[in-house]
């Protein structure tokens, strides 16, 4: 019975940190850096609008675009050497930049991204859908490509930045 349990918590364990490593760092993320050792080079910074953010000896670094992987190995290349002989660096996203839902919801706006998270769970976020929301005419937006209008359903992954708009049901 334990080692059903302690299985199923592996496996959860496993896929919180597979989603956190390939998610790709943007504008508004608040991330925390640490080298291990080296109180002093420890930050906790948001991302400007650029995708940059200011670090200790390597001054201007951008981080838009990379994963939290990416990110480590280039905070490791820029420290070592140098300043380092061999950085252990660590890398964590402390908030994620937000979604945004519009349309036939209660409370349209943006709201904090969760990881693995779905239309459906946007939705319940904004306060549920009004009485004439149209669940089959559901769009969504992807970040950095706003041009192009995706159709969704409620089941389909939200990332964060991306923009959700529920139509209205006509009778």
């Amino acid at each position: 019975m334990y080692r059903y349990w302690f299985s199923i918590l592996f496996l959860i364990f496993s896929f919180s940190l597979f989603a956190q490593e390939s998610y790709v760092l943007g504008a508004g993320d608040k991330v925390s850096i640490k080298v291990f050792g080296q109180d002093d080079l420890a930050i906790e910074t948001l991302l400007s609008n650029s995708g940059n953010i200011n670090y200790p000896f390597l001054g201007e670094v951008t981080l838009a675009g990379l994963t939290i992987k990416q990110v480590e190995q280039l905070i490791e290349k820029g420290l070592k050497g140098d300043y380092l002989i061999s950085p252990n660096v660590s890398v964590q996203v402390v908030e994620h930049r937000p979604f945004y839902i519009h349309g036939e919801v209660k409370t349209p706006g943006g709201y904090p991204y969760q990881p693995d998270m779905t239309v459906n769970q946007a939705v319940a976020l904004a306060g549920g859908l009004t009485e004439r929301a149209d669940t089959d005419k559901i769009s969504l937006f992807k970040e950095g490509d706003k041009a192009n209008k995706q159709q969704a359903t409620l089941n389909y992954k939200v990332n964060a930045g991306d923009t959700v708009v529920i139509e209205r049901r006509f009778f």
